[in-house]
């Protein structure tokens, strides 16, 4: 059975349409208007071996926050749904991922109960016309609409670019860890019987 899912979402100030396969080959179509975020979520799709299109326009003439904030919505509602009743996943992911000078953790527990929490500190506020905080706003809603506890750790760095890049990368290994399907587990990973 193939574990995917589909969302649209059209606002006053966004028009979002994006697609996930958990059992991909890391095959993306990746069309945004904040071109900082199509090659970050281009790279999540091939370091967690997901297929992923996202067609995205936003109000980007007053910034990229909302477009940002909604694609983290949609993908997290998507990958909510893709996961499905999570009987037979791994549940948790872990990644370390060296990006030249930079350092950085992703751990995830796919537990139905959202958090986030980010030690990440940023040398500069923008790359290229990118602001670095909308990271953070990408992060939380990710967390929250794939009700996953997301814990990001950015151990050292120097260059902003390499520490996001370092996040994405690293995030995309850990969920694919954490979707990923074991042979050995029955039903759902939880003592409670249910997640």
């Amino acid at each position: 059975m193939q574990r995917s899912s589909s969302i649209s979402r059209e606002t006053n100030e966004t028009n979002i349409n994006l697609s996930i396969n958990l059992d991909g080959e890391g095959q993306t179509k990746i069309k945004t208007d904040v071109p900082f975020m199509n090659h970050m979520l281009d790279l999540f799709g091939h370091h967690g071996q997901f297929d992923l299109t996202v067609d995205a326009q936003g109000d980007t003439d007053v910034d990229a926050h909302h477009t940002t904030e909604d694609m983290g919505i949609c993908l997290g509602k998507a990958l909510h749904q893709a996961i499905g009743d999570k009987k037979g996943i791994n549940r948790y992911g872990n990644a370390f991922v060296p990006m030249d000078e930079t350092l950085v953790q992703a751990v995830i527990d796919l537990s139905d109960r959202p958090h986030l929490e980010m030690r990440a500190y940023f040398p500069h506020q923008k790359v290229g016309s990118f602001d670095t905080e909308l990271v953070h706003e990408f992060m939380w809603k990710l967390a929250l609409e794939a009700r996953m506890n997301l814990h990001i750790i950015v151990h050292y760095g120097r260059n902003t670019h390499h520490i996001i890049e370092g996040i994405f990368k690293a995030l995309a290994r850990a969920l694919n860890e954490a979707t990923a399907v074991q042979s050995k587990m029955k039903g759902v990973p939880s003592t409670k019987g249910l997640l």
